[in-house]
């Protein structure tokens, strides 16, 4: 191009500047030559062969040194003068830039030496470049005499100001800015003419006529003369807008990590989600999840057209009580396709509106009152993002700002999608948690028991109280099992481990206890075959499970009210709290044994006589054990309130459960069982010791019938005289003495016939010939329950009918 074809009022652009026209020498570590440019050949003369490969030292002068100082911080150039040696041997004086470089990217340590072989001195046009700089600058610059009056404004200063140089020159800073903010930084500026100190301060001004606040980075300088005398002040201002917006957004950022998903609450999370966007985000926040994921079915994936329910999780406000919220949090509103709601879940991204645009527009003649209300809170603009988590959609965000002209930009969407997708993961964990709590909770519950427990041995409360959303549903369970001769079985236990997992173990051996407790085995066998019922459990487990829990313990307990005998045996569990009717503690020296299992380990029974009304506490230890209590202090805050005067056992129930429990929940499941002793009248039994003679039968039949008669259970006598006939015959025709015959009027009369033979009986079918077989089945057809159950000397055989009214 030749200077016809160059745009007028313009020059050539300068050619690039060369960066052989300066010397550079590289010396390594060792003080040699490494790299020789030819702005050091044209310096000295060597060319870079010779000068490659040579100690340093042999291009100094004679008698001319370096004295750069080894220990240079990389990093940090030194500069000083001094005498080189050309090749000619003449010596040539040069102001040398060293820099000390650090070891990076795989290349060692070394020297940079660099000599200006041009512009060392002043050039005539160095004013010019100087005046073009001020004058021309990307920051706002501005010189004020000693009385704070404007002498001078570049170019970027007068746009900044919206007025020229000429137009406000000798003003003060405040007459120019006119605002209250301009006089904090007169004042800043006074001050800078006062002390002589440079100062910086942060503003924000609406600066040239412009509606959007900026955020400014002010410094004053004092401007000296030769002598160190101040003659005014020069104000330089960065406009750092961008830069605090940034950091605005990563602190968001963080905080939105650290604050977000502190609970495994589904509404919890979408509050925390709210909050930390009003006011550093939006100025109104709601979240609203897909009607069916908020009744727990699963996040559907792909689009979603049409008109959509949502339901309302959660939303805030800058105002107070945020009036301007269309739906109640829980409630379900439905969104047609041109709502933002909608249609970003309809596109699967960020949809943006501002109130004057067509997509509002739209909105309006679809859904005119949404619409309407959304006018007359002045929202300006929406934006609206889907709240996705493993590729389904939960639901939607929807971030509005009012009363405030900057809309939502790009740098907007961004932080809003990388909130959302955090708090979108969170909420899905939470949600996911709380079904899966649920489910084990209905599970539990299902399997314990349901309305009142009323056996007539005792009289029992309970309370299961599931632990805090965070530590998840264990499987402590409980029971209260009928047993025959007006006994009951009171258990406790704890599953290790917590959820589904934990429930269903509980269930499966909640059951086992039921099977194992109607065969009427002593509790340290019972104990022992539910040992090896876990066993088998753990051992069903799968292998590629990353933890492997297993394991129970468990109380078992049996009492009769005819004896007040309690027989006790633990796996692993702590024994119960034992308090007289008259409120003194009752020691029960129980061997709490191996837990469940271990296996291999024999279990022990402790046999205690306790007085009428006496009270026993069961417990899990998530009762008595939390984080901030040890189980010792636990159970002694559990002994002392036992102890306590208290009305019934649902009172005390209530009492231990207050006294016990914190406010916020148990940190482990928590099962408590209470049972109060009572005691059957003795004239409501009746024994007959029998003697091996067949004879004897008749004479018992006529003893027996007498005996209901006193009882005044006439209407019994056919089938109760049957039962005892063939009952006591069997046992005196094959087992042993002593035999016993016992009658029980509870709510069900009962039979029993007690021997010391270890043979259980069973039924069997008789040949039509036969003169004998047909008692048990006879006992079988006419009873409404039979059994039998070992004794530590035999067995004891016993029948139960159900009586036509309570006596």
């Amino acid at each position: 191009m030749n200077e016809r074809e160059r745009p007028h009022g313009r020059r050539a652009p300068a050619p690039a500047p060369d960066g052989r026209a300066n010397a550079r020498i590289a010396i390594d570590a060792a003080g040699v030559v490494t790299a020789w440019n030819e702005g050091a050949e044209r310096l000295l003369g060597h060319p870079a062969h010779e000068a490659v490969g040579r100690p340093a030292t042999a291009f100094l002068a004679e008698g001319a040194s370096c004295d750069v100082p080894r220990d240079t911080t990389p990093g940090t150039p030194w500069s000083g003068w001094t005498d080189l040696r050309h090749r000619d041997g003449a010596p040539v004086r040069a102001r040398l830039v060293v820099h000390h470089r650090a070891a990076e990217d795989g290349a060692a340590a070394d020297w940079l030496v660099c000599v200006a072989l041009e512009g060392t001195a002043r050039a005539p046009g160095d004013a010019r470049l100087e005046q073009w700089a001020y004058g021309q600058s990307p920051c706002a610059v501005a010189v004020y005499d000693l009385d704070g009056r404007l002498r001078s404004a570049n170019r970027e200063m007068e746009r900044v100001m919206g007025l020229t140089e000429d137009e406000v020159r000798g003003l003060r800073l405040s007459e120019i800015g006119g605002k209250r903010k301009s006089r904090e930084l007169e004042e800043q500026l006074d001050r800078t003419l006062a002390d002589g100190d440079r100062r910086g301060v942060r503003t924000f001004m609406r600066t040239g006529g412009e509606a959007n606040e900026h955020d400014w980075s002010v410094r004053f300088a004092p401007l000296r003369d030769g002598d160190g005398e101040v003659h005014g002040v020069c104000l330089a201002a960065f406009d750092i807008t961008e830069q605090a917006l940034a950091r605005r957004r990563l602190l968001l950022v963080n905080d939105a990590s650290v604050r977000i998903g502190s609970t495994l609450d589904v509404t919890r999370t979408a509050e925390e989600l709210a909050e930390v966007c009003v006011p550093h985000l939006a100025d109104f926040v709601s979240v609203d999840l897909l009607e069916p994921v908020a009744q727990g079915a699963e996040a559907p994936v792909g689009p979603i057209d049409g008109t959509v329910p949502l339901c309302r999780v959660a939303h805030r406000s800058r105002r107070e009580g945020a009036p301007e919220a269309q739906v109640a949090v829980g409630a379900v509103k439905s969104y047609g396709p041109f709502a933002p709601h909608a249609a970003c879940l309809a596109s699967g991204r960020p949809v943006v509106h501002r109130h004057t645009d067509p997509a509002a527009r739209r909105w309006a003649e679809h859904e005119p009152e949404q619409h309407r209300r959304a006018a007359a809170f002045d929202f300006r603009s929406v934006m609206a993002v889907p709240l996705r988590a493993r590729g389904g959609t939960l639901g939607v965000v929807v971030f509005s700002r009012f009363g405030r002209p900057d809309p939502f930009v790009s740098d907007d969407v961004l932080l809003a999608e990388e909130i959302t997708a955090r708090a979108a993961v969170c909420i899905d964990n939470a949600r996911r948690f709380t079904h899966e709590r649920d489910t084990a909770i209905a599970l539990q519950r299902s399997l314990l028991p349901h309305g009142p427990v009323r056996p007539s041995a005792v009289r029992v409360a309970h309370r299961y109280l599931p632990a805090s959303p965070e530590a998840g549903v264990g499987g402590d369970w409980f029971d209260v099992i009928p047993l025959s001769g007006a006994r009951v079985a009171l258990v406790i236990g704890d599953v290790v481990g917590h959820g589904v997992q934990a429930s269903a173990t509980m269930g499966r051996l909640r059951t086992a206890v039921r099977t194992l407790a109607d065969v009427d085995l002593p509790p340290d066998e019972l104990l022992t075959h539910l040992d090896d019922l876990v066993i088998r459990l753990s051992s069903e487990q799968h292998t590629d499970s990353p933890v492997q829990e297993s394991g129970a313990t468990c109380l078992y307990a049996v009492y009769d009210p005819v004896s007040r005998h309690c027989t006790l045996a633990s796996a692993g569990h702590p024994a119960p709290v034992v308090v007289g009717p008259d409120r003194t503690p009752l020691a029960v020296d129980l061997a709490a044994g191996p837990p469940l299992g271990v296996g291999g380990l024999p279990f022990e029974t402790t046999v205690c006589v306790l007085p009428e009304g006496s009270t026993l506490a069961f417990y899990t230890d998530g009762l008595v054990e939390s984080r901030e209590r040890a189980f010792e202090e636990g159970h002694r805050l559990l002994r002392e309130t036992t102890t306590r005067p208290t009305g019934s056992l649902e009172e005390l129930a209530d009492t231990l459960v207050r006294t016990l429990v914190p406010d916020e929940g148990a940190s482990d499941d928590a099962a408590l069982l209470l049972a109060r002793t009572q005691v059957l009248d003795p004239a409501r039994t009746a024994i007959w010791n029998v003697t091996a003679d067949p004879a004897q039968v008749a004479e018992l039949r006529h003893e027996v019938l007498a005996q209901l008669s006193a009882w005044n259970l006439q209407e019994a006598s056919f089938v109760t005289e049957l039962v005892t006939s063939e009952l006591v015959t069997n046992a005196i025709r094959h087992a042993a003495p002593p035999i016993e015959l016992r009658l029980i009027v509870d709510r069900t009369l009962i039979c029993e016939v007690s021997d010391s033979s270890a043979t259980a009986p069973h039924l069997r079918r008789a040949k039509s010939f036969d003169e004998g077989g047909r008692g048990l089945l006879l006992v079988a057809q006419v009873a409404d329950r039979w059994g039998s159950r070992p004794t530590p000397t035999g067995k004891i055989i016993w029948a139960e009918q159900n009586l036509a009214a309570p006596h």
